[in-house]
This record gives structure tokens, C-alpha cells and sequence, in this order.
């Protein structure tokens, strides 16, 4: 019976994960990889007994249950996640809510955005989704998470264009063609000497492309990006970044040594200092 499976996930994940979360983890695990919503009177196919399995085992060596299933939810889309990509989570999509509503108060025509470091692609086609007249980028250096990206373009149908680019390369801060009224970037932030202290389904399976700087130069992708910012945005254009509560105002600081202005820093949801808008003239 899928009562019984259900119950003894539950249990084997809960001390781990704890109960409330294992409940949440095993009725995601049902709804997605089985599509059950009702748990009661119904009978796991012996094929599903060796998928749940296969989950279960995979959820105790504490993967992220969005690997495990294959995709994850932002902004009520569907995304493809594996390995070559960061899991979106629930901050970024208040970055997103912060830049449309920028856009839409600040702009009256066809506007050119990009993401950099793009990763699964869900800020762009997101903001594709939402805006559709604009004509929308995504950056990354990651092959493998461009490959993710173009999949979960076409499978939210989306016309993006992927770029594949290296923000530390000398040929990043070359004056591009197109210009851009709104460059965003949730980039790399974590010092490595802060690895043992992150969750271990994070650190063990989360690409550390995407994770990590080096100890001695925390804020380098922030840096290089509001560089290209400074040759790149558009007249009464923004620049957007996500950024870790522990270091907001050293890249608010690190703006404003660059002259930029109408510097602006907004918390999340949970009070912490996590986006910044600026603009650059």
C-alpha cells in the first residue's frame, strides 16, 4: 500500500531530515515521481517499489530531493536540476519579483537582459515568461549547466540566447555590441574556508563551480561583473545582484567605490540582507 511506503519513508528519512521535513520530502517524492497526491487506497506497482527504492537510498546519503526527482519549482515553473546546476531557491525568486517590477515602472519598449551565470536558466526564462516583449540572456562558463539552461528554455517555451563566458577571462570586460537595461547576477560568494560549515547535501552535491570563491578575494565575481556593468549598461539602465547577508555591505561599498549610484539594499523575506540594485552613470 503507498500508506505504508509513504510511512516508512518518513521514518527511515526522519532522522536526518527531522519529521516535519522528511513529511514534506516524502510527499514531494510521491507527487513527482509517481504523480500520487492522494496517498490512501492505492498500490505501488512493483516497477515504482524499485524507483522508491532507488530514492530512498539516494535521500539518505543526503541528496537534495530535487536531484532526486529531476526538477524544481521556481515562480510556479518547472526546472530542470542535476548536478551541473545550483537548485533555485525561494530568494531569488524575490530578486525576480524585484527586477519585473522594476522593469515595468521603468520601462516603455524592448529592453535587453542578461543573467550571468545563468545556471538552470530560472531567472531569464522566468523573466521571459513574465515579460515577454524583452529580448533576454543568459551567461555561463559551465557547458554542462548551458545544456540545462537551453533544455528548461524549451521546456517552458522560451526563446533565450545562451551565452558561454568566463567573467574572470580577460575577454569578459570587452564593450559588448548589445547593451543591456538590466544586467543580473546571483554569483559565487562563499569562501572556500566556509565549506564545513554548509549543509552536507549542498556541499556533496551542489556544483562548487557555482559555490565557492577563493579566501583572499570574496568579492571577485561582483567586482569583474560590475566592471562589464560599467562598459555595458544601458543609459538609466540597473544592475542587480543577490549576495549573502554576510557580505551585502562590502558589495554596496565595493558599488560605490566604482561609482555607482541610487545603490540600493533590500532584504528577503526572512529580514536578511540579501539584493542590491544600483544603476551606473
Amino acid at each position: 500500500m503507498v500508506t505504508t511506503a509513504y510511512q516508512n519513508l518518513v521514518q527511515s528519512l526522519s532522522p536526518i531530515y527531522g519529521e516535519r521535513e522528511a513529511q514534506n520530502i516524502a510527499l514531494i517524492v510521491f507527487e513527482d515521481i509517481f504523480n500520487i497526491k492522494n496517498i490512501d487506497k492505492k498500490i505501488l506497482s512493483e516497477e515504482n517499489i524499485l524507483l522508491l527504492n532507488d530514492a530512498t537510498e539516494r535521500l539518505l546519503k543526503h541528496e537534495p530531493v530535487q536531484y532526486v526527482i529531476g526538477e524544481a519549482d521556481f515562480w510556479g515553473l518547472k526546472f530542470k536540476v542535476n548536478q551541473n546546476v545550483l537548485i533555485p531557491r525561494s530568494e531569488t525568486e524575490e530578486l525576480v519579483d524585484w527586477i519585473i517590477k522594476t522593469c515595468k515602472s521603468s520601462f516603455y519598449k524592448t529592453i535587453n537582459i542578461i543573467d550571468i551565470g545563468t545556471g538552470s536558466g530560472c531567472i531569464p526564462i522566468t523573466l521571459k515568461r513574465k515579460m515577454p516583449q524583452h529580448e533576454v540572456f543568459g551567461l555561463d562558463v559551465s557547458l554542462g549547466a548551458l545544456e540545462v539552461a537551453k533544455e528548461n528554455a524549451l521546456r517552458n517555451q522560451c526563446n533565450i540566447t545562451f551565452l558561454e563566458g568566463d567573467v574572470l577571462s580577460n575577454t569578459f570586460l570587452a564593450e559588448a555590441k548589445t547593451k543591456y537595461e538590466i544586467i543580473v547576477s546571483n554569483p559565487p560568494y562563499i569562501p572556500h574556508r566556509e565549506a564545513a560549515l554548509m549543509y552536507q547535501n549542498v556541499l556533496a552535491h551542489e556544483p562548487h563551480l557555482a559555490l565557492f570563491v577563493e579566501d583572499d578575494d570574496t568579492l571577485i565575481f561582483y567586482s569583474r561583473i560590475a566592471d562589464f556593468a560599467q562598459l555595458n549598461l544601458a543609459p538609466s539602465g540597473f544592475l542587480f545582484f543577490e549576495c549573502n547577508e554576510y557580505n551585502a555591505t562590502e558589495v554596496v561599498q565595493l558599488l560605490e567605490n566604482k561609482h555607482f549610484i541610487n545603490i540600493i539594499l533590500s532584504k528577503d523575506l526572512s529580514g536578511k540582507d540579501r539584493m542590491i540594485k544600483a544603476q551606473y552613470q
